[in-house]
């Protein structure tokens, strides 16, 4: 691929990122008012068992902080990343606990969340030069090399009870109902997910992963969706990486910022 096709794919995986990632929904407990059947269907592998849901300055002591994963710079999501609850809307009701999950929006029995970003550090070592001294197989390596950075959403929602592995129950049965794909639209701007995908990841009680592509006038790119439980604490992940649209970079679960997470709540 030439510098010029990788940076169109960039840019078109660039659009798709900004509607499905830089506008995360926030919440608590009462930012969601969907009614049961959000949750219905599923059912948690792991034993039901009432859990105490962790208050709000707890659950912000076990929310990643900066130094706790190496590499990536870590920061609080701000008001630009908010987004109501309720504008989030989806063309298969079934599919609506993943798009929830792809926006950080906590489901029903939540009493407190906590948000972050989540980027990978520009290496240390990436060439200077300009692109007009380079060379096309150069320009070409240096522009993904540019994009190849991962930046990951993390929403970490305490809940009461046994709605956490009610909420968790619910993500894992709708990815995979959805797997075909569906239509999600956040602020009245629409964004195909072309396909779901179940990947491997392991952690908490019980975790879950999959690759989530999106469509955009041909143009697809690939996001990264995972689920972390903990007793009464759940947390989503989602990734992307603009390299990766390319198809010459591969683009990985982030497992170990989903590690360090769930030794935060260990």
């Amino acid at each position: 691929m030439r510098a010029t096709a990788v940076r169109r794919t960039a840019l078109a995986a660039s659009a798709a990122a900004l509607a499905l990632l830089a506008t995360a929904c926030g919440g608590t407990s009462d930012a969601d008012k969907k009614d049961d059947k959000d949750t219905a269907g599923g059912s948690s592998s792991a034993a039901k068992t009432p859990a105490k849901a962790l208050t709000a300055a707890e659950l912000e002591k076990a929310t990643l902080a900066q130094g706790d994963v190496k590499g990536r710079k870590v920061t609080k999501a701000g008001p630009a990343d908010e987004v109501p609850a309720d504008g989030v809307t989806v063309d298969k009701e079934a599919c609506l606990p993943v798009a929830h999950a792809m926006y950080g929006v906590a489901q029903k029995g939540s009493v407190a969340t906590t948000k972050r970003k989540v980027i990978d550090e520009p290496k240390a070592d990436a060439k200077k030069k300009s692109l007009e001294d380079m060379a096309d197989g150069e320009a070409e390596d240096a522009f993904k090399d540019a994009f190849n950075l991962t930046s990951t959403f993390v929403a970490l929602h305490s809940y009461e009870g046994t709605a956490g592995p009610d909420a968790f129950a619910a993500l894992k049965k709708a990815a995979a109902d959805c797997a075909g794909g569906f239509t999600a639209t956040v602020a009245g701007t629409p964004t195909k997910v072309a396909s779901i995908a179940e990947e491997k990841v392991t952690g908490g009680d019980e975790a879950a992963a999959w690759t989530v592509t999106s469509e955009d006038d041909g143009d697809k790119a690939p996001f990264k969706l995972v689920a972390l439980r903990k007793e009464g604490a759940v947390a989503t992940f989602f990734s992307f990486n603009l390299a990766a649209a390319g198809g010459d970079v591969k683009f990985e679960v982030p497992a170990e910022v989903v590690a360090a997470q769930d030794k935060k709540l260990a």
